[in-house]
């Protein structure tokens, strides 16, 4: 079975209002899947009925090829955006808590905890209160405890917001390794430098519906548009500039008289190079030509003015 959660038709409204309108989704195993969209395009709500604290109106979802059901809670880690510790009881009482409630034994979950607390070296923390601790020293017990039964599921809302830099980046470090594992991940984001980073595969939700999914390399490479960035050395790079616009579509040029170097983006009509190069190398050195390829974010943008246009 090659996906460990799948969605079918879901649908779910909220009076009249539609928070999720016929969206399918099927989710690998042992990946990296990003559920992208702005705020209140229907992410927050499929998350919810993942995790059974709502229900749908329609629709099915399917957790390891069987309908999801209440025992699947155990198996599934839910980091939501916003958090809920117990400001008033120790980090490690509640972290304890928080894990036999997961179904952890005492001791289980008091070694698994120790061995966490020493990972991301917080094991002076123990004995804090949780109001003692900054938001982002809050977001790590949270996440230690999300991981801390290993699920098969882990699905983080939002879960670099309110770290520094070097706290994100242990984190996201953390979340490569528990992948590495075979922990399957859904990552919820507006964030689109994470998604690069981190993502195999995407969702675009928007206005409660799915609008563009599959695996980011093969989008990327449907939503590119034949751009390339050139880097020549030649004489006279104004006049072959001049000469090659004539035929086609030049952006962004510099020429250095100095160095003899020009530099500029064209957009090809196809993306059959050879015609091209051979003019570019019948007349300079060629020292960079690299295609443009389109970042998650200027996909995410396209993708909804799209449908924002057709609406």
């Amino acid at each position: 079975m090659k996906n460990i959660l799948v969605a079918r038709n879901v649908t779910k409204k909220f009076g009249n209002q539609i928070a999720l309108n016929n969206v399918s989704l099927e989710i690998p195993r042992n990946c990296i899947y990003g559920l992208l969209g702005p705020n209140g395009a229907g992410k927050t709500t499929l998350i919810r009925i993942i995790n059974q604290i709502s229900y749908p109106d329609s629709g099915e979802v399917l957790f390891n090829g069987e309908l999801l059901q209440p025992h699947h809670i155990a198996q599934i880690g839910y980091l939501p955006e916003e958090r809920g510790l117990y400001k008033s009881m120790k980090v490690g009482e509640q972290a304890l808590y928080l894990a036999q409630l997961k179904g952890l034994s005492k001791s289980d979950a008091n070694q698994r905890l120790r061995y966490w607390f020493d990972k991301l070296d917080i094991g002076d923390w123990w004995n804090r209160k949780i109001q003692e601790l900054s938001k982002g020293m809050a977001q790590k017990i949270q996440f230690i405890v999300t991981v801390l039964h290993e699920p098969k599921l882990l699905i983080f809302d939002e879960p670099f917001s309110g770290f520094d830099p070097i706290n994100a980046n242990i984190i996201k470090d953390e979340i490569i390794k528990l992948k590495e594992k075979g922990t399957s991940i859904i990552f919820s984001t507006h964030r689109m430098e994470s998604v690069e980073e981190l993502c195999e595969y995407i969702a675009l939700l928007h206005n409660a519906e799915k609008i563009l999914d599959g695996k980011l390399e093969d989008i990327k490479k449907k939503y590119k548009n034949n751009i390339f960035r050139v880097g020549l050395e030649l004489e006279n790079g104004e006049n072959f500039l001049n000469l090659i616009s004539d035929k086609f579509d030049i952006t962004e040029s510099t020429y250095d008289i100095r160095k003899k170097q020009l530099d500029f983006t064209v957009q090809l009509p196809s993306d059959d190079t050879r015609n091209f190069l051979s003019i570019l190398s019948a007349e300079a050195s060629i020292n960079n030509f690299v295609e443009t390829i389109p970042t998650a974010n200027e996909i995410f943008i396209q993708t909804v003015q799209n449908k924002n246009a057709h609406e």
